[in-house]
């Protein structure tokens, strides 16, 4: 089948430094996984902490599923993401050592599963925005006059 990109986190990479990505599973209720296919899924203001040695996804709004009725799910719920061990005391290490913060960059259904792209990143400071901002206008000014010539 593929993979099918649902939704990005543009404001991720504008805020933070990206530096290791991660896939991770999530755990879905039912209503949930017919709304993530239906692609109503926002990851702008989600993060994700690491509790207890699991892994949980705050603030990431999933609507509502239209036929769900009483079954449906809380938008706002914190659900738990699947990694191996290994994986995440290497991302507990990382924290603790270099303070790191772990942000979701995207969500995508693969073979019918929802997984969730996670990164290792660090905040950018406000020159750092800037810089980015400057070159994106320069390649969109390029772009423009390759385009008419």
């Amino acid at each position: 089948m593929g993979k099918k990109i649902i939704s990005t986190n543009r404001k991720a990479y504008h805020e933070y430094h990206i530096f290791d990505k991660y896939n991770a599973g999530m755990v879905l209720t039912g209503t949930e996984i017919k709304s993530v296919r239906k692609g109503g899924v926002n990851l702008k203001d989600s993060f994700v902490r690491i509790e207890d040695n699991e892994v949980y996804l705050y603030n990431c709004h999933i609507s509502v599923y239209e036929q769900g009725n009483r079954y449906n799910h809380e938008e706002k719920r914190t659900r738990k993401l699947l990694l191996n061990r290994k994986e995440i005391d290497k991302m507990v290490g990382k924290i603790k050592k270099d303070g790191y913060a772990i942000v979701p960059t995207e969500l995508y259904l693969e073979n019918g599963w929802a997984k969730l792209e996670i990164a290792l990143a660090k905040g950018k400071k406000l020159y750092d925005k800037r810089e980015d901002l400057a070159k994106k206008a320069q390649t969109r000014d390029i772009q423009r006059l390759v385009k008419r010539k």
